[in-house]
């Protein structure tokens, strides 16, 4: 008998369909059941946070400092603006539409335990640094470890990243549809289940609209280097677009992103630099998801979402996003440190925008390979300048 694969958005699915189904009936004793698990993996949520950015952050930096050239520093300097920018186009693009879709003041603490529904216990697990403190020691330990000509600390911080690795894929990840589970629960318990998943479709297609411009204007704007018609050019591409949909993965995706970069031009050395580069480090449309649902979240809870707060936000996310582990909900892993500790997300905040971003990951995950084949052509516009400029020279 072969085992029938259920995958990560099929289970939070039947997650929150549970939840809202069983949410009236479930006899007291369970529910306080689900209300004490939720309570014990938030603990071990909070306490993996500054470790998994510890754990990703260090290696990510210590490998990009070791590949130091003129054509990485140039696809990273791209993909990190090409980053940037999809943040912005979401925040100024949400801080629009979204008051037209979502009702303020609808404070999410509400949802965080369910009434008369207390756990039987929690356990504290302190974290054994604070989000800002594992960011500036991954930052400080991966620039050194980029300048040591010895690999033994090295191999330790790979060693270190896969454990974590193995944390995120062995516990995390097959727990987290309980944890959903719980969530909508409590939800279904307060009566306001139905109002937020009504906003969750609205935000859901508001990000998808977004995920097609976003492609578009990637595609014009590397037309606008090789002088060609852009939607040919991401026609090409299509195939690569409709695998990640199914694979909800970059990496493997990457044979027939390369494939299709090559089939529009780009040289066999450029596309087979920049297409694998760009699966670890360029993540557009998860970063437009992300900021996208934090942002509708502050706005349901009433919280302060101004401009200064969101591009300090969104330039530490595009740092965090480069670090993200290649597993489907990678990046809303990595990036939970980042809404917690910059906007202040508290644990009910945190689960839900884990349930809004891998209810979209195959699209983000899909505009993100897209994507890559974009900026493989304008690299290798550049570089031939370069190499043609070297010829003349």
């Amino acid at each position: 008998m072969r085992k029938i694969h259920i995958g990560l958005l099929a289970r939070i699915i039947i997650a929150i369909l549970l939840g809202i189904a069983i949410g009236h009936i479930l006899p007291s004793p369970l529910v306080r059941l689900f209300a004490t698990f939720n309570a014990l993996f938030s603990e071990l949520l909070n306490f993996s946070i500054p470790l998994i950015i510890l754990g990703f952050v260090t290696v990510a930096i210590a490998d990009i400092g070791k590949k130091a050239g003129k054509m990485l520093l140039i696809t990273v300097s791209i993909a990190y603006g090409a980053t940037l920018f999809s943040g912005f186009l979401s925040y100024f693009t949400g801080s629009a539409l979204f008051p037209l879709l979502i009702t303020p003041g609808s404070p999410l603490n509400e949802f965080n335990q369910v009434q008369d529904a207390l756990p039987y216990f929690s356990i504290a697990i302190p974290p054994l640094m604070n989000v800002m403190t594992s960011l500036v020691l991954a930052f400080t330990l991966g620039l050194g470890l980029a300048g040591l000509k010895s690999n033994s600390l090295k191999e330790v911080a790979r060693d270190f990243q896969e454990i974590i690795l193995q944390l995120i894929n062995s516990v995390i990840l097959p727990l987290l549809p309980i944890y959903i589970f719980g969530i909508f629960l409590n939800m279904t318990h307060t009566g306001q289940v139905y109002s937020v998943l009504t906003v969750f479709i609205k935000i859901i297609g508001v990000i998808f609209l977004l995920h097609i411009f976003l492609l578009v204007f990637q595609y014009c704007i590397a037309a606008l280097f090789v002088k060609r018609n852009p939607f040919k050019l991401l026609g090409r591409m299509m195939p690569a677009y409709f695998t990640a949909l199914g694979t909800q993965s970059s990496a493997a995706t990457i044979p027939v992103t390369l494939e299709q970069t090559k089939k529009n031009g780009v040289s066999a050395d450029i596309a087979g630099f920049v297409i694998p580069l760009c699966a670890t480090i360029h993540l557009s449309g998860s970063t437009l998801k992300i900021v996208g649902c934090a942002l509708a979240l502050m706005m349901m809870q009433g919280m302060p979402h101004d401009f200064p707060m969101f591009a300090g936000f969104i330039f530490m996310l595009g740092v965090t996003m480069v670090a993200a582990p290649g597993v489907p909900g990678g990046a809303i892993m990595a990036a939970l440190g980042v809404l917690q500790s910059m906007l202040g997300f508290d644990q009910s905040a945190q689960a839900l925008m884990i349930a809004l971003y891998i209810a979209m990951d195959s699209f983000g995950t899909a505009c993100n390979v897209t994507g890559d084949g974009a900026i493989a052509l304008v690299i290798d516009k550049i570089m031939g300048k370069k190499q043609a400029l070297h010829s003349e020279l």
